[in-house]
């Protein structure tokens, strides 16, 4: 009788090569069971992929979408949080300095005076406020601080009043060098750090964009620093020794800063809008890829009862090739031979 037979060491290569296709096998298997998706899409789609891939490029741009909401959504918020410290501390000041009268003391004049003036460093740090590393109102170029500290400020607000030594001139010549444009040597070239560029809009959906546009060279923003200026000059030593005429500039930053206080009002309405805006564009984006994701899923889903049935014939082999494998790793010559 003629019997082929192999070798040890080709028997060795072949129970470890079976070894390795049970265990790619069991590996598939078991995730096919555990995410309910085939593993091989070719085999689930059985060659036409165009369903799929319509499905994979509408999930691509509403991810997309996702992540500019997201974006949006996080760099209105933050501005939002900023004008709203920036609101508390212009009405934490307007009415106080609006109250100025010359029946104060000097000493009185000077608290006033000193808590705008403290007010202005927190109102600036609230204006410098970031979000992943980048400044929010500093347009494009998010990687300036949009204002300058306070000292830079003062310094050249006083600069641009000096030698002036009545309040209105005073109050004037500083809201002219903070209205100044671009180029005029003003608040915008000597303070503002940021750029004149806002950011794009952001694209939430087919045709559905959100703009936010607000830096800290806004009007709003300027006639806000500019109350707490007025009245920080006092701190500062304008007109000193002239009881009527700081109560004078203390009175001129409280009706600046209550006027500011309803542009702000109205800039954090307009933003709130544009959240809103925001917030039901991302609800959508995140509806719409949990459909497509569904619609995915179908498409490549697996038959759970076969699959499970195929992940049992799998383990079955790998116990057999084990005992298979541990048996003939005893065996010996003379066991052989008998």
């Amino acid at each position: 009788m003629n019997f082929l037979s192999i070798g040890d060491l080709a028997q060795s290569f072949r129970l470890r090569n079976h070894d390795v296709h049970l265990k790619r096998e069991l590996a598939r298997l078991t995730d096919e069971v555990t995410t309910g998706v085939a593993s091989d899409p070719t085999k689930a789609v059985r060659g036409d992929y165009a369903a799929l891939a319509a499905i994979e490029r509408s999930l691509t741009r509403t991810e997309s979408f996702r992540t500019a909401a997201s974006e949006a959504g996080g760099l209105a918020g933050t501005i939002q949080i900023a004008l709203e410290t920036v609101q508390a501390q212009v009405q934490a000041t307007a009415p106080s300095l609006l109250s100025a009268s010359l029946t104060m003391t000097d000493r009185q004049i000077d608290t006033l005076a000193l808590a705008a003036h403290q007010r202005l460093g927190s109102t600036i740090s609230a204006l410098n406020a970031r979000v992943a590393d980048r400044h929010v109102l500093s347009g494009t170029a998010t990687d300036r601080a949009p204002v300058a500290d306070v000292a830079t400020l003062l310094a050249a607000a006083e600069a641009a009043v000096s030698g002036l030594a009545a309040p209105g001139m005073i109050a004037a010549a500083l809201q002219d060098w903070f209205d100044r444009p671009a180029g005029g040597g003003g608040f915008i070239d000597q303070i503002y750090g940021g750029s004149a560029s806002a950011l794009a809009a952001f694209q939430l959906a087919e045709g559905e964009t959100a703009t936010i546009g607000m830096t800290a060279a806004d009007p709003t923003i300027r006639d806000t620093l500019r109350g707490f200026t007025l009245a920080s000059l006092v701190d500062t030593g304008a007109l000193s020794g002239d009881r009527a005429g700081r109560t004078e500039l203390l009175r001129r930053a409280g009706e600046t800063l209550a006027q500011a206080d309803i542009a702000v009002t109205g800039a954090r309405a307009d933003l709130g809008a544009t959240e809103e805006a925001i917030d039901a564009a991302a609800t959508r984006a995140s509806s719409e890829r949990h459909r497509l994701q569904i619609a995915r899923n179908d498409i490549l889903a697996t038959d759970p009862y076969e699959t499970s049935s195929a992940l049992e014939a799998v383990k079955s082999q790998t116990e057999m090739l084990y005992t298979i494998t541990g048996r003939l790793s005893q065996l010996r010559l003379a066991d052989y031979l008998k």
